[in-house]
């Protein structure tokens, strides 16, 4: 076979790449490097099942021939992490919709089935929980620039059904909840990535809010797993996969075991939203996956605890400091 990949440099996205080829598939990336990085790719740059494509996603005639020269797509670049959000909404809506918009086109054209990567944000302000594929999403106003990229994955995810609805497109989407892993940075807010950092510097830990709110964390090479899994399978198309793990954990007791595992003695310190995103920021105090749909559907269960994840993370991000890579 012969995957394309966008965003394929990113963090998820050179994971899924490296599991691709290292599985006798190949593999062609389409990536602007706006987020992704060279550095996420170099130990398999080279590869002869590999081809890289500096590109952006809403280039129709470039995108075109990418999907028309692949088997099968998976659609991963978008605008990432809620610091970028905040800081270029324009950028963030524009390249999530019409960039989303750009690769149905050309997988309908084609006929190329497609997974398509969305976010467990479309859940907004939700309190049910956990959260169910079929459940009410519900989002802030327009005026608060935190929720267009929740609104923008929903127009996504809508878009691709239609797809599905009106010409029977494979289509599969799935709604990511806290992907974490080497080669995560915490450039744009990433917060395992930042608190790791932070600790291995003896700096302050700055959590956000209070610390009470609370995330189920998944490592990158579940998350791989099962995309791997859901974008084959006929029973799959046309539906939508929550994909995370479903332990929780709140952010002031991850600062501490991050803490507690580096051996730090860093101080932990509460920073008002307001400060850290400008005023009027929203923030979920839960959000937990119900992920019976996919286990269902292909078995998926996460192997990996926030133990495995903590000590990956700190033997790439102390590498990294070491070799003063952007961490």
């Amino acid at each position: 076979m012969r995957y394309l990949i966008t965003g394929g440099a990113g963090f998820i996205g050179s994971h899924l790449s490296e599991t691709l080829i290292n599985a006798g598939h190949a593999v062609t990336i389409l990536d602007d490097f706006s987020t992704g990085r060279f550095e996420n790719l170099a130990h398999i740059d080279g590869h002869p099942l590999l081809t890289i494509i500096k590109g952006d996603v809403r280039e129709q005639r470039l995108v075109e021939e990418a999907v028309k020269e692949s088997d099968s797509v998976y659609h991963l670049a978008s605008a990432v992490g809620v610091q970028l959000v905040v800081d270029r909404p324009v950028h963030t809506i524009d390249t999530i919709v019409h960039g989303t918009a750009t690769v149905l086109e050309a997988c309908s054209r084609y006929r190329r089935p497609v997974l398509i990567t969305s976010t467990s944000e479309v859940y907004g302000k939700a309190t049910k929980m956990p959260f169910s594929e079929n459940d009410d999403s519900i989002t802030g106003p327009p005026s608060t620039r935190r929720w267009c990229y929740a609104c923008a994955k929903a127009l996504d995810e809508f878009l691709a059904l239609a797809h599905w609805h009106e010409c029977r497109l494979p289509v599969v989407l799935v709604r990511l909840f806290n992907t974490v892993g080497p080669r995560q940075t915490g450039q744009y807010g990433m917060v395992i990535p930042n608190f790791i950092r932070q600790a291995l510097k003896n700096e302050p830990i700055r959590v956000f809010g209070d610390g009470a709110q609370s995330r189920c964390f998944c490592h990158v090479k579940d998350v791989v797993r099962a995309l791997t899994g859901l974008l084959g399978p006929r029973e799959t198309r046309g539906e939508l996969f929550n994909v995370g793990s479903s332990n929780e954990i709140s952010i002031r007791d991850l600062a501490e075991r991050i803490r507690d595992y580096t051996g730090s003695s860093s101080e932990i310190i509460t920073i008002p939203y307001e400060e850290a995103y400008g005023e009027g920021f929203e923030d979920m105090q839960r959000r937990v996956p119900d992920i019976s749909k996919i286990n269902k559907a292909i078995g998926f269960t996460p192997e990996l605890t926030l133990d495995d994840i903590i000590r990956d993370c700190v033997q790439y991000v102390s590498e990294s400091l070491a070799l003063n890579v952007r961490c």
